[in-house]
């Protein structure tokens, strides 16, 4: 029998960690779906790609099984909640895209307003990460803005619009 004596280090480890906090969006034949992702990291220089894990329990996830790109955003610290809106609500429920600024960007991706930083990447690979799915992403277009982000320690209180 495999010893796990080890789980409890490793959460409160994990517990610990701050990293930054991104808003994903999507549309497919008029469908909007988004989330707040935690799992996202830079892949390679050159190409320039970016790796997102969307949660294969939420409404964002099952939509991009169609999608060909995505747009992945930076929310700004002082827009806490839109983190609420698109992490503490599920898009099986409500209309996020009805309760916040957005517009048509590239790819028809829906961009929020109020995420100043953003990119949208083309959909290279989706990779299995276990109750996540990866999704390597070449980026096509981006905004930026220095403004400092969202962590995790910021939204960490959020509880999850869709089951754990």
């Amino acid at each position: 029998m495999r010893d796990e004596s080890f789980r409890a280090e490793f959460t409160a480890i994990v517990a610990s960690l701050d990293y930054p906090m991104y808003i994903v969006t999507t549309a497919v034949e008029g469908e909007r779906a988004g989330c707040l992702v935690g799992f996202a990291t830079q892949t390679s220089i050159r190409p320039s790609d970016f790796l997102v894990g969307l949660s294969r329990r939420n409404h964002t996830f099952r939509v991009a099984l169609g999608a060909r790109a995505l747009a992945v955003h930076r929310p700004p610290v002082d827009r806490l909640w839109l983190a609420e809106l698109f992490g503490g609500e599920t898009g099986d429920e409500i209309d996020k895209f009805a309760r916040c600024s957005w517009h048509e960007g590239p790819e028809s991706l829906p961009l929020l307003d109020d995420c100043p930083s953003w990119f949208a990447g083309r959909i290279l690979d989706r990779v299995d990460l276990g109750d996540h799915m990866g999704y390597r992403l070449e980026v096509l277009a981006a905004c930026h803005d220095p403004g400092p982000c969202l962590t995790y320690q910021q939204v960490r209180h959020i509880v999850a619009g869709h089951e754990p």
